[in-house]
């Protein structure tokens, strides 16, 4: 089965990528969690269109991605969330969260979808995520969990 991808797929591909899987990871996966699109031969202006919007959202090359990492690992990031006794969360640091504070903190624009949090955040305390700036460059942001 033909696929156009519309969101990033961990080791299948990239927004506008037209790639190929079997009909059942497609049928029952991809498409109606809306990360592909049925490939068809109208399909190109899709491509098209996602591609030019993920090169605006994208950084421009290797060199200033190198210089948005220096500026995130330099920076202190802190999220304030709610809190219960103990320090227990209602509910988990969410990476639309972690991105408007790593966006406050470094001056530039973070998008939510590049964040990487390898398990919930649910307490308070030091964390450590990863940002996906470039296809050569992740930053390791060290993020500080505060009640608010």
């Amino acid at each position: 089965m033909k696929l156009i991808l519309t969101q990033e797929v961990t080791g299948l591909g990239a927004p506008g990528d037209v790639v190929e899987v079997k009909d059942g990871y497609g049928r029952n996966y991809l498409v109606p969690r809306g990360l592909a699109l049925r490939w068809t031969k109208g399909g190109e202006k899709t491509v098209e269109s996602i591609k030019a919007a993920r090169s605006s959202r994208a950084v421009r090359d290797h060199d200033h991605a190198a210089q948005i990492k220096a500026k995130l690992e330099a920076s202190a990031v802190s999220v304030k969330v709610r809190s219960g006794a103990g320090g227990r969360l209602f509910g988990a640091v969410t990476t639309g969260e972690i991105a408007g504070a790593l966006t406050e903190a470094s001056g530039e624009q973070v998008d939510k979808r590049t964040i990487v949090v390898k398990n919930p955040i649910k307490s308070l305390g030091s964390h450590e995520v990863s940002v996906k700036l470039h296809d050569e460059v992740s930053a390791t942001v060290a993020l500080n969990v505060i009640p608010a």
